[in-house]
């Protein structure tokens, strides 16, 4: 493979090497007769519940483990892997420089009963970046319209009724693993064009597309979705009529329905909900090495203090990370040094962590000549796959940071949504937070949370942190900058070569180490709890993409 071109068949082959190794864990599924479903209805249990279903207007996992059963991307991962890449909607494509041409299979319709054609997938991308469109979606976007999209096309076309061609404004490495991302879904252009320019909200509330499940209903009082099973689905009519996403907001009461059949598949239990599943007969715990990070971001526009590198090394030291490891995440997870999890091309083995140190972080702070330190702690309430119990883990750092005589007020959100617009808008001192992968690639890391998405050449050469109105990576809540690790990242970006880009993230990798924009926490495992009634051989775990859930058989 050359330097600036990438086939299908080259990419394919390289995708699982190059950039994870690792086996690894997410999705879920089930089916079976549950409480919630019944017969073969498949009941998939989580700790929240999201209202709105359209893949371009959100960021959370959440909304994805719903929307990937009923959307379809141009490229798929393939289950059971950490990060392979495999045939979606696209089943062809070249990236040759800088234009990517994808021809479309032609047995591909959407729930409404019409074919998936090139004006589909021309009026998608459209609506997600571009502001000529009638149909754009502006405000109400996520921050992924930059990360799949809009920093990248200068144009796209539907150069045949099944062939698209998207130019880029430059080369950029993890294009072909973006078409992946659940934000790059393939919507339908008559719901789109339907709905109205004012009305493009509304399609996350009924949404319509070509995967495996259409949407049923939304139930926003009892904290359910129900999707029911597509027969015409070009991939094969899925095992199970249709699957219920139920919401438990306890991590004890979600296990015990799990072992009492009430669901079959549930996913970010804490330890002691493990343990619980772990020792039921008619339950069991799948485990797999996650590609995820955990961490407490410092917002450095916000909070003058956190500019100071030696204060925030002081903090990362004072705050006992293997305590949370092994007595809140219970072995769950592995304490966290850098932005790169290891199963990710370009995480840089020889970095050492922070050691826990609180008589040296306090002598720190006061080198600094910060005697006073306090700040405020915005965290979600909902477990999550990289932090289990963020509660008992705020509680943690609290208690760590007032030894060395930091105060630290924690800002509890019961509701993530609530807690993501907080943080995006910029309002906190420091957050709790974490990312799973969406493509497997460093670019996913690096670049979306920790670069600000502008220019170098508008950033001051002196300055380490960024004006929060003038970042364009919403997922970046630390607004720190360092040009020397942004020029890292740029040419990763730009560079086809695997082993140019592994030496430029290294080197990025050991600034954001050093300069400390984050507490470095955790690597978690991808935990999720089965039923019984879920057939074993059906259930494929994985780290990036699904849950695959038409492919969930009950016995």
């Amino acid at each position: 493979m050359s330097d600036d071109t990438v086939s299908r068949r080259g990419f394919l082959k390289a995708a699982g090497a190059a950039t994870v190794v690792a086996t690894s864990t997410a999705g879920c599924t089930d089916s079976g007769g549950g409480g919630d479903g019944g017969g073969d209805e498949l009941v998939y249990s989580r700790g929240d519940h999201p209202q709105n279903y359209d893949p371009q207007q959100t960021t959370s996992g959440e909304v994805s483990k719903v929307t990937n059963q009923i959307f379809d991307t141009l490229i798929q991962f393939k289950p059971g892997t950490s990060g392979e890449l495999t045939s979606g909607l696209a089943d062809d494509w070249t990236l040759d420089g800088t234009t990517a041409t994808l021809t479309l299979r032609e047995d591909a319709t959407f729930h409404s009963g019409a074919d998936l054609t090139a004006t589909d997938v021309k009026a998608t991308i459209r609506r997600f970046i571009d502001d000529e469109y009638d149909y754009y979606l502006g405000s109400d976007r996520s921050g992924y319209a930059s990360i799949t999209f809009g920093d990248w096309v200068d144009s796209v076309e539907a150069t045949g009724d099944y062939e698209v061609t998207i130019d880029l404004t430059q080369q950029y490495a993890p294009f072909l693993r973006n078409l992946a991302i659940f934000a790059a879904a393939i919507l339908s252009r008559d719901q789109i064009e339907s709905l109205g320019a004012d009305a493009q909200p509304e399609l996350g509330t009924d949404p319509v597309g070509t995967g495996p499940f259409e949407f049923d209903q939304l139930d926003n009082e009892t904290q359910r979705v129900r999707l029911t099973a597509f027969d015409d689905y070009w991939g094969g009519a899925p095992s199970v009529s249709a699957v219920i996403f139920k919401t438990t907001g306890s991590n004890q009461t979600r296990a015990q329905g799990l072992i009492n059949g009430d669901a079959h598949i549930t996913d970010n239990l804490d330890a002691q909900s493990i343990q619980k599943v772990s020792s039921a007969d008619s339950a069991s715990v799948r485990q797999k090495n996650g590609i995820n990070v955990g961490y407490m971001a410092f917002n450095h526009d916000r909070k003058p203090a956190f500019r100071d590198p030696l204060v925030k090394r002081a903090i990362s030291m004072a705050i006992n990370r293997d305590e949370i490891v092994d007595s809140i995440y219970q072995g769950f997870a592995a304490s966290a040094n850098q932005p790169l999890p290891p199963d990710v091309l370009g995480h840089n083995d020889d970095i050492d962590s922070y050691p826990y140190d609180p008589q040296q972080a306090e002598s720190m702070l006061a080198d600094a000549g910060v005697t006073d330190l306090s700040f405020e702690l915005a965290t979600f309430s909902n477990p999550r796959g990289y932090n289990p119990n963020p509660i008992q883990t705020a509680t943690q750092v609290k208690s760590d940071l007032a030894e060395i005589g930091v105060d630290v007020e924690i800002n509890r959100f019961s509701q993530f949504s609530a807690y993501l617009e907080y943080t995006y808008d910029g309002r906190h001192d420091a957050c709790l937070s974490g990312w799973y992968t969406d493509n497997a690639d460093p670019d996913n890391f690096m670049y979306v949370l920790l670069h600000p998405g502008t220019d170098i050449d508008d950033v001051p050469a002196d300055q380490n942190y960024i004006a929060w109105e003038d970042k364009n990576n919403v997922s970046n809540v630390s607004a720190w900058v360092d040009t020397d690790y942004m020029e890292f990242v740029d040419k990763g970006q730009r560079t086809y070569d695997d082993a140019a880009r592994q030496q430029y993230y290294h080197q990025a990798s050991q600034i954001a180490h050093d300069q400390a924009p984050w507490v470095y926490l955790d690597y978690a495992d991808l935990i999720r709890g089965v039923n019984e009634a879920v057939v074993a051989e059906s259930y494929t775990p994985t780290s990036v993409g699904g849950p695959f859930l038409d492919r969930v058989e009950l016995a």
